[in-house]
């Protein structure tokens, strides 16, 4: 019986191993040719910067801060227009937007070419908003390489012509950065159901698109 139990479990993890393998590698095949560097990336209206955590004193985290540089970096070439700064605010106390935006007017960007999404708290739900609510059928997203193609995949789920950028990457702890990388895998089968399967509704709200 036990043996019987076991060998089951081990064909389970070695089902579900190349399964989510498969649905990873697929993500990857279908985005790779809507990656580029700053430099050779499409000029578009706007970029989107999905949210990636805050420091305890309430500032980007590490992270969060290089995809900033990037849009803003994007912006000061002309490349984009507008910056759609896109994170969770779940709580008063918790205001990923606010603070990319803070950080973004420290750097020189016009506080009138920044949007606030408040409710992008999962990149589906900024991919979706992004659309919905933001009105676009364009962008760019920049991210850290590992996230860039759920990010792509997502935004044109939604029906949006996307292209990425991946940032050049701080000095994070290395155990976290392999944490984040295990992490995506996982992240990456669960996009697939979000689309798929789930089909989950995002907060909403009023239609407020960025060039009306």
């Amino acid at each position: 019986m036990m043996k019987s139990i076991l060998r089951f479990l081990v064909i389970l993890f070695c089902c579900t191993f190349l399964i989510v393998g498969a649905l990873r590698v697929t993500m990857l095949l279908l985005t790779n040719d809507l990656v580029y560097d700053l430099d050779s990336v499409p000029p578009e209206a706007v970029v989107m910067v999905p949210g990636a955590g805050l420091t305890y004193q309430g500032g980007p985290s590490l992270p969060l801060k290089d995809r900033l540089d990037a849009a803003i970096a994007l912006y000061n070439s002309g490349k984009v227009q507008k910056l759609l700064f896109s994170g969770d605010n779940s709580d008063v106390n918790y205001n990923e937007p606010g603070a990319m935006k803070t950080y973004a007017i420290e750097n020189g960007i016009p506080e009138a070419d920044i949007v606030l999404d408040y409710a992008g708290r999962r990149t589906y739900d900024s991919c979706y908003r992004a659309k919905n609510i933001f009105g676009l059928n364009e962008l760019i997203v920049v991210t850290q390489a590992y996230h860039l193609p759920r990010a792509l995949f997502l935004c044109d789920q939604a029906d949006i012509d996307t292209v990425g950028v991946p940032v050049e990457q701080s000095s994070y702890i290395r155990s976290r950065y392999l944490f984040w990388n295990v992490r995506e895998v996982f992240a990456t089968t669960a996009a697939w159901l979000d689309v798929f399967v789930l089909k989950p509704l995002p907060i909403l709200g009023s239609y407020e698109p960025i060039f009306p």
